[in-house]
């Protein structure tokens, strides 16, 4: 069996934590792939290399701006690594090629993808391993999306005669050859990849954090460490704005039951979270985590009977569709609905309550802003009489008003609305009455 291990750009800021990196991956010998990103910060202010990049191709491409000078800063850190670390190695020709590249303007996604490219030519080389370029067994397809059967195929083919490997995360290849990058985060798509080509016993994803955190740190003091989350929980939070994995990285090693565990390269005693398809172990808390996000907006539209006017919800959404519109739920009555949408949205189509009303004819249609959406997530909830009842008790001893409530039909999560400005107090209340007072 074999483990597919991901650094990110913290874990490989600098010759120092390749050491580290290092260290990890001599530790288990059944590292045997690893997927790296570009060179992070090294300290607050430093500027992470792929930012380098971009600012780079845009000055020498768009800007006419001398391509070894723009590029110099760039090739300093890489070489500055190469050198910490004692390598013999030289990127001089790679660097001819990149400048070269951005003098025929090859695109910003060529640009963004050489940070990996580079420090997985360089973490390669250190560690003794075979480097694969991403460009050549990950595609996509002529629409822009992955191609994951081609990829899985070339993947599987490559790997198998390979012992070891590095290979560069967040890019990959179009059907004409040239670079294509996922979203911001894709290293973490592409350790994903590699683990369900393989079919990996693990996808271990370090980066600088000892977990998931049940809270966001930057509101709640210290939270605790979620021990072991499942995909579906995941997802649910992510979706409402936690972020220590990319989005995209869940599926395809949820689709090949493929666990993902969330490690931190300065603390590599630490456990971390698991992540699991299933669970049947009793979780640490009956919720598993929360999270939320701010501007939102809420279209609240009363008419008479309208639960027996066929066609009602549809026109409404037709509105949305043809104004570039989503919505993110629609608790409903008998005579009212609401409908909860991205803030953003509304600030783009100010007119969109005059396009709704001329579709429905309400009695009454009116648009409240600032509004926040907190998800509490946990698999325990399903099992656990009351837990509705003491998010409500919490948020009202706080004197917070909720002005939305719905819960999934799997009883998974419940999404509460309040006001932005109770944000904050409302995830420490609730967290409070969850967390710290079961201990």
């Amino acid at each position: 069996m074999s483990k597919v291990v991901k650094f990110g750009g913290s874990s490989l800021a600098d010759a120092n934590q390749f050491r580290k990196v290092a260290d990890i991956i001599r530790s288990d010998k059944e590292r045997r792939y690893v997927v790296p990103s570009a060179p992070g910060k090294r300290f607050k202010d430093d500027i992470k290399v792929t930012d380098m990049l971009y600012a780079c191709y845009d000055a020498v491409a768009n800007e006419g701006k001398n391509a070894y000078n723009q590029f110099a800063p760039i090739a300093e850190r890489f070489n500055g690594i190469i050198s910490d670390l004692g390598l013999t190695l030289s990127l001089d020709d790679e660097y001819e090629v990149i400048i070269d590249n951005f003098r025929k303007k090859a695109g910003k996604d060529y640009a963004a993808s050489r940070g990996e490219y580079l420090n997985g030519i360089i973490l390669a080389n250190y560690l003794g391993y075979e480097f694969v370029d991403a460009a050549k067994v990950v595609f996509f397809r002529p629409d822009g999306k992955f191609d994951d059967t081609l990829t899985d195929t070339c993947l599987a083919s490559v790997l198998h005669g390979l012992s070891h490997a590095v290979i560069p995360g967040f890019y990959g290849a179009n059907p004409d050859g040239t670079v294509r990058t996922f979203s911001r985060g894709g290293s973490d798509v592409t350790g994903s990849i590699v683990a369900k080509a393989i079919n990996a016993e693990l996808y271990e994803n370090w980066t600088d954090v000892n977990g998931f955190l049940i809270a966001d740190p930057r509101i709640v003091d210290e939270p605790k460490v979620i021990e072991s989350i499942t995909y579906k929980e995941l997802r649910e939070l992510s979706y409402m704005g936690a972020s220590v994995l990319h989005e995209a990285a869940i599926f395809p090693v949820r689709s090949a039951k493929i666990p993902i565990n969330i490690r931190n390269t300065n603390d590599p005693s630490a456990k971390g979270t698991m992540i699991v398809a299933e669970d049947n172990e009793p979780p640490q808390h009956i919720i598993t985590g929360i999270a939320g996000k701010k501007h939102f907006s809420v279209i609240s539209i009363e008419k008479d009977e309208m639960n027996s006017e066929i066609g009602f919800l549809r026109r409404i959404l037709t509105v949305l569709e043809a104004n570039g519109m989503c919505f993110e739920h629609i608790p409903t009555g008998i005579d009212t609905m609401s409908i909860i949408v991205d803030g953003k949205d509304v600030d783009k189509t100010p007119d969109i309550v005059e396009k709704i009303c001329e579709v429905t004819d309400p009695n009454h249609i009116e648009i409240e802003n600032d509004l926040a959406l907190i998800a509490i997530v946990g698999r325990g909830m399903k099992s656990k009489k009351g837990t509705a009842t003491r998010i409500f008790a919490a948020l009202s001893h706080a004197d917070i008003n909720i002005k939305m409530i719905d819960q999934g039909s799997s009883e998974l999560n419940i999404i509460v609305g309040i006001h932005e400005a109770d944000f904050e107090k409302a995830i420490k209340v609730i967290y409070d009455m969850f967390i710290l007072s079961e201990d």
